[in-house]
């Protein structure tokens, strides 16, 4: 007998109106106590799992809940906790766990924070990467040999027990040990942490079974890196791991893969003694004959149809169209969205303000449930039964794809007349920058920031006060140039030699842009989680892309005017304009992208018109949009480097270019960062003690870089000597004429109680770092 279900993999955390943010952040300040931070996870809690029951969903997730991310909760449940944290608290104190996640810091004079830390507790954050190919971050494991696994907490019992005692039966969600193993990493060299596997099984083993006894009959094992290109060593894992895990009697496993296509993983994974699969149909539709082909006849299919990634609504009609068949082939399947809806919004009905027609194309977390809902009773019960919906949900999709506002014939013939010299510098770095030395005139580990200065709650407050038209344009900007100048002028007081504006009139480095350009909307309400409380609201890119008019040069006129020390033009790149936007669906992403760039092409050359001759152009997110399969990797790198090449290359060789990228495995793409010949890089180093330099040494990198040597995503304030430490390991690792001295990343959401001294330190460092390496 058929059986179609409608299921979910997980679901936003931060709450509707980020109120998971607000509850965390008052925490940390002091603002709120323990109790209150519970009380409201609690309450966000019930209320997502009520939304999904009344969307109609039949199989909801628990335990996708967390308070930083789920990889940071799966290493403090599992006891990997490195020693440095273990002095703070008990191994499931919300001490240990914010400490591993943002560090800890304690001035001298300090009684210790409201939340119980010891006075004198000064430690760093875990390392910080990104969730595969998305803008998700995740804290990276640390394991040794001698590691010593044990279940430290039971959250997810005690969220499934929560769910429970409210009325809904979950399936607990987990990180699956082989993934977490593939993502962690050793400070021992040549240490591989997969050799854990049998230590870290026993662990999983016993949670398993403490679920089942709280009740639980299926349990969500999260294993996306079966999506990965896998050696024999880890597809063998996995094969160990599951047989030991398939001996929990009275419990089933749903493996959920995401992010791609099984391809080679596939015969490994449908080996697993399993109950479920689920695999991503959006991502990779093509893969869906050979899981039918190969799958046994009682696996229970669970079929990501509903994109998780994007906020297209669905076709409905065709994806009606191409699973009919398959829900009656099969004994069970589940209808899903593609992964876990954290990377969407949650719902698309606060947006009140959004133009009606662009709003009609999108679907939000809760709307993708409402698709789900609807798509298992058109697959259970007919097409018949939902006539009404699919009828409205054709008439939507016929009407983006009519619209005049997705397409701008002078965009695209613009597009068709660029050719290969759009992308060329018209000299080679090493002529370039002798001109551009003579001119500058700086000296030996030149000092700047990233670009970004404190958003405090000043300016936020400015900022609404001027959207809500409280504050008038000509006030709002006054305010503006009086922040500027104050940060122009400690810039120079404390010595930094190459200065920035401080960005104070931007919301986000990608929506300021978005807001300028022809083809973006915007949402009030589309918050995303990026990483801890931080969130971000992402551009929607629903036309094409062009530059109506310029967009950051008065802001760095006025700025160069109150300093004679240079002063960067700063852009967002191409590649990261589209990587954190909602791209629209309907033409290559490497289309829209080189829309992109002839628009901040547009750009840089009014900013070098205007006097600019330092001009940044951010690509935090080049290596973000890799393809998780190496084979993949050349296409896009290819249109990547060119789109950014095309926004770069039109200036004079004396004009200096500069890029940024952060949190990034610089090994998979160093041939790529070369090929877009930046007269100078800046790249996050300080959380790896300069280990992601190793990189552009093997790789003979020509051009120059500023390694971070300041970690802007945690609260402590490094002293001098340890960046002077770090610079000296860059100078064993670099020529000292190609190291510049920088943070991470942007300021913007650091306090300037913080930012202060740890630039000052940071110039000082670099004052004795040059007369150490000269």
């Amino acid at each position: 007998m058929m059986s179609v279900s409608a299921a979910n993999l997980g679901f936003p955390r931060i709450g509707p109106r980020r109120e998971l943010k607000t509850a965390t952040e008052a925490y940390w300040a002091g603002r709120i106590d323990q109790v209150t931070l519970l009380d409201t996870a609690r309450a966000l809690r019930a209320a997502t799992w009520d939304r999904q029951k009344a969307a109609g969903i039949e199989v909801i997730p628990s335990n996708d809940f967390s308070f930083y991310d789920q990889v940071l909760d799966t290493s403090v449940m599992l006891g990997a906790i490195p020693d440095i944290y273990r002095g703070l608290g008990a191994a499931d104190s919300l001490d240990v766990y914010f400490a591993m996640a943002r560090g800890t810091r304690t001035e001298a004079h300090d009684e210790g924070c409201a939340h119980g830390h010891g006075a004198g507790a000064d430690v760093p954050a875990q390392e910080m990467t990104k969730w595969f190919d998305t803008n998700y971050h995740y804290m990276v494991p640390e394991v040794a040999p001698d590691q010593i696994f044990a279940l430290s907490t039971t959250k997810p019992i005690e969220h499934f027990r929560e769910a429970k005692a409210l009325g809904y039966h979950t399936r607990p969600v987990i990180l699956g040990p082989v993934t977490w193993l593939l993502l962690a990493k050793s400070r021992v060299e040549g240490f591989d942490p997969l050799s854990l596997l049998p230590a870290l099984l026993p662990v999983y083993t016993e949670l398993l079974e403490r679920l089942r006894y709280a009740g639980a009959d299926w349990v969500q094992i999260d294993e996306p890196a079966l999506v990965l290109d896998l050696s024999d060593e880890a597809r063998d894992a996995y094969r160990a791991a599951y047989a030991e895990l398939g001996k929990v009697s009275g419990i089933r496993l749903m493996l959920a893969t995401y992010f791609g296509a099984l391809g080679d993983n596939l015969a490994t994974a449908l080996a697993l003694p399993v109950a479920g699969l689920h695999v991503d149909l959006v991502r990779a539709p093509g893969q869906l004959d050979a899981v039918l082909s190969d799958a046994r006849e009682d696996l229970v299919l669970s079929l990501g149809v509903i994109d998780g990634r994007n906020i297209w609504k669905a076709d409905l009609t065709a994806l009606l169209d191409r699973y009919e068949s398959v829900a009656k082939r099969r004994a069970a399947v589940q209808i899903a969205p593609s992964c876990s809806l954290l990377h969407t919004p949650v719902d698309l009905a606060l947006e009140t303000k959004l133009d009606p027609e662009i709003r009609d194309w999108l679907a939000f977390a809760t709307q993708k449930l409402e698709e789900i809902a609807v798509l298992r009773h058109g697959l259970a019960e007919g097409r018949y039964i939902i006539s009404a919906e699919l009828a409205a949900n054709a008439d939507s999709i016929a009407r983006r794809r009519r619209s005049p506002l997705t397409n701008n014939r002078a965009v695209r013939e613009r597009l068709a007349g660029v050719d290969a010299e759009w992308a060329r510098r018209e000299q080679p770095f090493a002529q370039r920058i002798k001109r551009q030395q003579a001119i500058l005139n700086l000296p030996l580990l030149p000092t700047t920031t990233i670009g970004s200065f404190p958003q405090t709650a000043e300016v936020r407050k400015a900022r609404a006060a001027h959207d809500k038209g409280a504050l008038d344009t000509a006030g709002y900007e006054a305010f503006l140039r009086e922040e500027t100048e104050r940060a122009v002028r400690w810039q120079e007081e404390i010595g930094l030699d190459v200065l920035v504006h401080g960005e104070f009139e931007r919301n986000d480095m990608v929506q300021y842009f978005g807001e300028q350009l022809a083809g973006f909307a915007f949402s009030r309400a589309g918050w995303v989680q990026s990483y801890g409380s931080r969130c971000v609201r992402p551009p929607i890119i629903y036309g094409d892309v062009s530059r109506p008019k310029p967009m950051t040069v008065a802001w760095w006129r006025y700025a160069q005017s109150l300093t004679d020390r240079p002063m960067k033009g700063m852009l967002t790149g191409p590649v990261t304009i589209l990587q954190w936007s909602f791209v629209r669906d309907d033409q290559p992403r490497a289309d829209t992208c080189r829309q992109i760039a002839l628009a901040i092409r547009d750009e840089v050359l009014d900013l070098e018109k205007a006097g600019a001759r330092i001009i940044q152009i951010d690509e935090a997110a080049l290596r973000e949009g890799l393809p998780l399969r190496r084979a993949d990797w050349r296409q896009y790198l290819d249109w990547a480097v060119e789109c950014f090449r095309i926004s770069a290359s039109g200036v004079a060789p004396e004009t200096q270019i500069h890029t940024h990228m952060c949190y990034s495995e610089f090994n998979d793409i160093i041939t790529a960062i070369g090929a877009m010949d930046a007269d100078v890089i800046s790249i996050e180093t300080s959380r790896s003690k300069m280990e992601l330099l190793d990189a552009f040494i093997s790789y003979q990198y020509p051009n120059e870089i500023g390694p971070g040597v300041y970690d802007i995503h945690s609260p402590r304030i490094p002293s001098s000597a340890e960046m002077e430490r770090l610079l000296i390991k860059a100078g064993e690792r670099l020529s000292a004429a190609q190291i510049w001295v920088n943070p991470d990343c942007g300021l913007k959401t650091r306090k300037w109680e913080d930012v202060k001294p740890a630039l000052v330190n940071m110039v000082d460092a670099a004052r004795d770092a040059r007369a150490a390496l000269a």
